[in-house]
């Protein structure tokens, strides 16, 4: 292994030995695994089956892209309000067609892309912008990791705790102090680590995985229902502009992912080759029962601490995913993961993935002693990471980080250069 220009030790192209590269993937998988089936278990979907898009999704961004660009699709957290709604009253037709109108949206937008360019997305979205909605891209999911780190059936557990924080520490001591294979693997070793301890805790439920089967095909589902196709406007309605914010998720992973392997994504694939595989990806979970996707913060973090940015980790993740899927135990065991575990894990992939933000502030040397930038800035943070959220009706929810970046798209476009006080 050796240590390239950019800082890597394998780069986007490279493809690490057979070994190597098994660990390095099998990491990517269990790292971005509680979060991808978390979202169809909270929403009602069949966990199989997002596993299933997942590793699907992500093999069809890696095609449209050419391979260029190493970004794992997993369960969208963003539709988890719209998509449980829908669920209970639609079933799961109406929930396909809005996660389907949510890939058309971003279909859309890199029709657009081809034909008029990029200038309009660098105009809604500078740097002064973008960097704070990544902070908050990663704080927004630190009461999620707190709440899986502290809490089990919905009541505090000192032992959820304190395997939270072993697992926390085993994973810092691992990346810090580890050398050679085992220094790439520091986030796949917490989990197993933590895992141990959590089993020592007597927090693993190992029924799951005796009474899977080896063989089992995930329960997939159509946007056509038992009695035949129909159009539900409210469910285009409820999700379609939500798209607005994955958009902006994938431009500030884009950015993180420029800035953490050191290659210019957007000239290479390209905006509009990366918006037409996120979109694709989602349209067809959509088509076989299961959640929207979109480009995972978790598995950038691992990228980010271990330093292996390869599309070939990549896609082993994805194909592993697409095969777990089918080996019920395989799958059933993954799940046995408990909170503790992927908390105290979470405590670190989301704040790499906040403090990618503040890199993208530092290094565009954003200047908040001008009122401009703080005005920006200031409710970006509170509104994305408090989830001052809107709630139209049970099928409409806009979040925090919706609203956050909509107002601070507003902001920048109509806020002056210069306070007056400052001239």
């Amino acid at each position: 292994m050796t240590t390239k220009a950019n800082n890597a030790i394998y780069d986007v192209h490279d493809k690490p030995p057979f070994w190597t590269w098994f660990g390095l993937s099998l990491q990517h998988l269990f790292s971005m695994f509680g979060a991808t089936v978390l979202v169809p278990l909270l929403v009602g979907l069949n966990p199989g089956v997002a596993l299933f898009t997942s590793g699907v999704g992500t093999l069809l961004h890696m095609l449209i892209t050419r391979g260029n660009i190493p970004a794992y699709m997993g369960s969208s957290f963003a539709f988890i309000i719209p998509m449980t709604s829908l669920m209970k009253t639609l079933g799961y037709p109406g929930v396909a067609q809005g996660i389907i109108s949510v890939g058309l949206v971003y279909l859309v937008v890199a029709a657009i892309v081809t034909f008029i360019g990029t200038r309009w997305i660098d105009r809604l979205f500078p740097a002064e912008l973008v960097g704070p909605i990544i902070v908050v891209i990663g704080l927004s999911l630190a009461g999620s990791a707190a709440s899986s780190a502290t809490m089990l059936n919905g009541k505090y557990d000192w032992k959820i705790f304190v395997v939270a924080l072993i697992t926390l520490l085993g994973t810092i001591a691992f990346n810090m102090f580890l050398k050679g294979f085992l220094g790439l693997l520091s986030v796949l070793l917490g989990i197993i680590f933590g895992y141990i301890v959590a089993l020592v805790f007597g927090l693993v439920d190992l029924s799951p995985v005796a009474a899977a089967h080896w063989f089992q095909l995930p329960d997939f589902e159509t946007f056509i229902g038992k009695d035949g196709f129909q159009f539900y406007p409210a469910a285009v309605l409820s999700m379609a502009p939500l798209a607005l914010v994955t958009l902006s998720e994938h431009l500030g992973h884009l950015m993180v992912l420029s800035k953490v392997t050191g290659h210019d994504f957007f000239k290479n694939p390209g905006l509009k080759r990366t918006l037409a595989g996120d979109g694709t990806a989602s349209i067809v979970a959509g088509l076989v029962g299961g959640p929207a996707v979109t480009s995972y913060g978790e598995n950038i973090g691992v990228m980010q601490l271990s330093r292996v940015y390869s599309v070939w980790v990549i896609g082993g993740a994805a194909a592993f995913a697409v095969v777990f899927s089918f080996i019920g135990k395989l799958s059933a065991l993954i799940s046995t993961i408990p909170g503790a575990v992927t908390g105290g894990v979470g405590f670190v992939l989301y704040g790499v993935i906040a403090a990618a933000g503040l890199q993208v502030i530092v290094d565009n040397k954003i200047d908040y002693t001008q009122k401009r930038n703080l005005m920006i800035a200031a409710p970006i943070l509170v509104i994305g990471i408090g989830n001052f959220h809107l709630q139209l009706g049970p099928q409409v929810d806009f979040s925090g980080v919706a609203i956050a970046t909509l107002l601070g798209i507003i902001l920048n476009l109509t806020l002056p250069k210069v306070a007056a006080s400052e001239k």
